[in-house]
């Protein structure tokens, strides 16, 4: 019953804030468009960037200028990084808007949603298929997710006060709400969430402790810079970074926790008569395996933002000496080994919690 009270919550929540979002989002800001002609005779070609201009024409698919066709030019500054190149028959995402009675606009981007959801689709598809009842749990835990850190969280982040208390409190309500959507709230979800919350704690307290000594201002995060300066210096980037740490060690905690409390659940399903001393020593058993396999897992999902990056360093012959004091990649090594020490005091705590739970007598009749 409480489960269900969760999930009209979070149902109500998502309506709530995207009822009045989805139409100034997606129906009178952008437009879809469709381009007809292309005329790169203002294109230059430098290598594989291209500078100068593309000259558009476009037919308005969408919104209130349907059918339209306006003429729209695409500058290209040379980074790869940003600038767009199209072609004919693209679809792009557009604005429009009408000044003295003529059309004008912006083409903002390739329209690359489409293909989005087609993948979301299949993924959906695929975990409702495996999981039933509980991938649709986690289907809301994600949405309510997203609804958090959306509405609450980045604005909070926004205005620059107390962000490390506000991340914490944060990630207490999102893994309280993914926990016990998906688990209930039962032994396993019980065990499980109070597991996360050792390994918050440990991260929040490295966090705090270490964070200051390594010297690093934040500023190695994606557009960073353009935070800062479109937030008029009003932003301390630096607790952001730290915000980012524990969100990002927060899940990898969350996985963990569920995966130890699964296993003694197990455990004690298929050996109802088992002791909390061999629950234990099983749920430290199959624990260390997990974290050997975890922890390589941080580091590879880390690393692989990275490729062009040590790509990069191997083309200049960097020293292995120069790479590890790099602010930039010590900002993701701190990030993998404050990730890793959480990771490793989860399964411990969380198996001990666990089997704590799962041995007590008045527990016994509801696994």
């Amino acid at each position: 019953m409480k489960k269900v009270g969760i999930t009209i919550v979070v149902i109500l929540l998502a309506l709530l804030v995207f009822k009045g979002k989805l139409e100034g989002f997606f129906f009178k800001k952008e437009n879809i468009g469709r381009i007809l002609v292309v005329d790169n005779s203002d294109a230059i070609v430098q290598g594989i960037s291209r500078v100068g201009c593309q000259h558009l024409s476009v037919e308005i698919l969408t919104g209130k200028y349907k059918n339209s066709k306006i003429e729209v030019n695409n500058l290209l500054s040379g980074s790869m990084e940003y600038d767009e190149f199209y072609e004919k028959d693209d679809k792009v995402l557009i604005a429009v808007r009408e000044n003295d009675g003529k059309l004008d606009g912006k083409v903002l981007s390739l329209l690359r949603i489409e293909k989005i959801g087609v993948l979301a689709l299949i993924f959906v598809g695929l975990l409702i298929i495996y999981a039933r009842k509980v991938g649709v749990q986690s289907l809301l835990s994600f949405v309510g997710s997203v609804v958090i850190i959306w509405e609450y969280l980045i604005p909070a982040l926004k205005k620059g006060e107390n962000v490390f208390i506000i991340t914490i409190f944060t990630l207490i309500l999102l893994s309280a709400l993914i926990i016990f959507l998906v688990a209930g709230f039962t032994k396993k979800g019980t065990s499980a969430f109070l597991g996360t919350m050792s390994g918050l704690f440990v991260t929040a307290t490295l966090t705090f402790l270490f964070g200051d000594t390594f010297k690093i201002d934040g500023m190695n995060q994606p557009l960073a810079q353009s935070l800062v300066f479109s937030s008029a210096m009003g932003i301390n980037i630096l607790n952001i970074f730290y915000s980012a740490i524990m969100i990002g060690a927060s899940g990898a905690a969350m996985d963990i926790a569920m995966d130890m409390t699964a296993t003694i659940q197990e455990l004690k399903y298929h050996n109802p008569e088992i002791n909390r001393k061999d629950l234990i020593k099983s749920g430290f058993n199959v624990g260390r395996s997990v974290i050997g396999t975890m922890t390589t897992t941080l580091l590879l999902a880390y690393s692989g933002g990275f490729l062009t990056l040590l790509i990069l360093f191997l083309e200049r012959d960097t020293t292995i000496m120069q790479i590890l004091n790099m602010k930039l990649v010590v900002s993701e090594i701190i990030k993998i080994i404050i990730g890793s020490i959480g990771l490793v005091v989860v399964a411990p705590i969380t198996t001990y919690i666990a089997s704590f739970i799962y041995s007590m007598e008045k527990f016994n009749k509801k696994i």
